[in-house]
């Protein structure tokens, strides 16, 4: 009997004996890989899907999530992209469309969403996945939504949907409206993230709620306001074939790695830099590599022209998977310096590759990393000082550094897989099924879903 087998039903208690492959819709309003969790998530748990056994079809907006495919078999995921106006894009973000781009009256709202400040990506999506499922009905037996949260979800889909929640935004709203510094960036912060009032009124109507901790799963309950016993925990974790020890890449003295967005405050990145600069008095050759996009302006920038750390900290973006491991594997600390996350893949994935990490207990960074000193270092948030001590005594005791990234690396093997996460996943799936025949919805098996393709809807 398969894991996924094994697993006990969220609602009936009862050991889940249908074995079935089931055929999934999983949508994703954003699924870039190399920038955000949230196509992280897409990818990886789209494979273990598959390996599993079931047919999962992605159905996303720019930019598009890449899947992988079995270089054995060929299986894996199929893509639909169903595109957007792309109004973000690189390197003309917030353009205005061409009159010939217009199609329908779902762009010209998200055009004057933009126009007025707002973020119409998560309404916009919903109403064209809703008008591109209803023409498939039948086709999938349950659809899975990755925080798209719009209004347009709410619709008959033909099949039960189960949506993730990786942690509210409103957290994020209310850490960007503490670092704004008048009443007309805080009015434009408020406007941004106007969508988050529809998330709430979309996630208070759901049946089946998955989130990737606990502490996300209390920041939900209270923010949403969504009921508890509709919230399910399923951890997801790092590629542990991928994000390995190499003892064949060098360490490279003094190196400090992290993954952040320069302009989220959220991440802490300016902490860590504060940090670093402390540590340079007495350890003159640490050096910082943020694996993300400088910001040119804003509180990062100019901690740095501050400290004078021009030479002392490093930007990279655009690397691959295969750079991205190496680079951490090289350094001596990897560092996630976060006010909050609802799960935090980067310090999953430092972990996975043996790699000592020192952390913030900022939401559920500590369910990752453990307790202070057995598989990390952990530090308050926002606590530059903290942040120094931890890395200087850190980089100062090989053998310290040798243990806690072995038992980082034993913590994400244990707990954290993409292959648990699916099976978890999919025991969700199968409880929302009969929870929806249970009620009288059925979940038509008439037609195929093809095995490895890409396909364009408009």
């Amino acid at each position: 009997m398969t894991a996924e087998a094994m697993v006990t039903s969220p609602l009936t208690g009862s050991e889940a004996d249908d074995s079935r492959p089931l055929r999934i819709a999983l949508l994703t309003y954003k699924g870039n890989p190399f920038c955000g969790g949230q196509g992280v998530y897409v990818r990886h748990l789209a494979r273990e899907l598959v390996k599993l056994g079931h047919s999962v079809e992605v159905i996303g907006a720019q930019p598009y999530p890449v899947l992988d495919t079995d270089a054995l078999t060929g299986a894996g995921a199929t893509l639909t992209e169903l595109p957007s106006l792309d109004l973000y894009r690189s390197p003309d973000p917030f353009r205005t469309p061409k009159r010939d781009e217009y199609r329908d009256w779902i762009d010209a709202v998200e055009v004057a969403t933009m126009w007025t400040g707002g973020f119409p990506e998560p309404l916009t999506f919903s109403l064209r996945a809703r008008r591109h499922l209803a023409a498939r009905a039948g086709e999938f037996d349950v659809i899975h939504d990755n925080q798209t949260l719009g209004y347009g979800l709410l619709a008959d889909l033909g099949a039960p949907l189960v949506t993730t929640i990786h942690h509210p935004i409103t957290v994020d709203r209310k850490l960007d409206l503490a670092a704004a510094k008048d009443r007309r960036k805080r009015a434009s912060v408020r406007r941004w993230y106007g969508f988050t009032r529809m998330q709430g009124r979309v996630a208070r109507r759901l049946a089946s709620v998955l989130t990737v901790s606990g502490s996300s799963k209390k920041e939900i309950a209270e923010h949403l306001g969504v009921r508890d016993e509709r919230i399910h925990v399923v951890h997801i974790g790092a590629d542990t074939d991928l994000w390995s020890p190499d003892a064949s890449v060098a360490e490279v003295p003094g190196r400090i790695v992290t993954t952040s967005s320069a302009d989220v405050p959220l991440k802490g990145l300016v902490h860590l830099v504060e940090a670093l600069a402390k540590l340079r008095t007495e350890q003159p050759d640490a050096h910082l590599v943020v694996v993300g996009k400088r910001a040119e302006q804003g509180p990062v920038a100019r901690a740095i022209e501050t400290y004078g750390l021009q030479d002392a900290v490093r930007f990279v973006k655009g690397i691959t998977d295969t750079e991205l491991v190496d680079l951490v594997r090289s350094a001596q600390i990897a560092c996630v310096p976060s006010l909050y996350e609802g799960f935090s893949l980067p310090a999953a994935e430092a972990m996975a590759t043996g790699t000592p990490l020192v952390a913030t207990t900022g939401g559920a960074i500590p369910e990752v990393t453990g307790p202070d000193g057995e598989s990390c270092l952990a530090v308050p948030p926002g606590d530059a000082g903290a942040l120094a001590a931890a890395l200087g005594r850190l980089l100062g005791d090989p053998e310290l550094r040798t243990r806690l990234g072995a038992a980082g690396r034993e913590r994400v093997l244990s707990r954290f897989t993409w292959a648990k996460a699916a099976e978890g996943t999919v025991v969700h799936y199968r409880a929302a099924i009969e929870r929806a025949a249970a009620a009288g919805g059925k979940a038509p098996r008439n037609r195929q879903t093809p095995t490895a393709a890409t396909t364009t809807t408009r």
